[in-house]
């Protein structure tokens, strides 16, 4: 098997795993078994079990940071002295996810669970890494959200972005389910950009509801 075919297969049975199982639960053995490599080749290729988890993440982020920062560029451009809105910014987030995974089936619902596992798990090596190599991208659709939501205190702000965070992991990490659920209620198919389509309103309304009063 070529080098580059080994990288990929470990990448493959490790993000499959990790997501079925979890990071502290899932050992390097269980992803040498699935891969049908060696344990040498992960240390080769990876190093080590934070080194790969780091590497999974960065499979799907690389593509779709170049993607955001592109998008945000064209946003910036097409709005030139006008405020930035909140529903294009979140519909703008979306539809760069959605591209960026659009190689593989299912990445998007995988990598959404693979988050919420890095915000459960304590994966503190993670949050650094995201945070030294992808910040900058982050941290300027950060700043167009905050311009988009000036009624907001940075407090309620931070709040209500990991509570839409929250919400988006835990629709798009169980699409599959949702959908299968809406197909038996309501006897309609339901396809993953349908149900981000519907989603964003919620979320929308959700950021920018009026603040609870301190005194209440």
């Amino acid at each position: 098997m070529a080098q580059k075919d080994t990288a990929r297969c470990i990448l493959d049975a490790a993000e499959e795993l990790f997501a079925e199982r979890g990071f502290a639960e899932t050992s390097l053995r269980n992803i040498t078994a699935k891969a049908g490599v060696n344990l040498a080749a992960v240390n080769y290729h990876f190093g080590s079990k934070k080194s790969l988890i780091q590497a999974v993440f960065a499979r799907f982020l690389n593509p779709f940071v170049v993607e955001l920062d592109k998008a945000l560029n064209e946003y910036e451009a097409s709005r030139q002295n006008s405020e930035p809105d909140l529903m294009s910014l979140l519909h703008l987030l979306s539809m760069t996810s959605l591209r960026s995974g659009a190689d593989k089936p299912g990445r998007l619902n995988i990598f959404m669970r693979l988050l919420g596992l890095a915000y459960s798990q304590g994966q503190g090596h993670l949050r650094r890494f995201l945070r030294l190599e992808y910040g900058h991208v982050f941290r300027r659709y950060s700043e167009l959200l905050s311009r988009a939501t000036p009624e907001l205190s940075d407090e309620d702000r931070f709040w209500r972005v990991h509570f839409m965070l929250g919400a988006t992991m835990f629709t798009l990490s169980g699409v599959d389910s949702l959908t299968a659920m809406a197909q038996h209620d309501l006897g309609k198919s339901t396809s993953t950009s349908e149900v981000i389509d519907l989603l964003l309103p919620f979320l929308a309304r959700g950021m920018q509801a009026p603040a609870q009063s301190q005194d209440s």
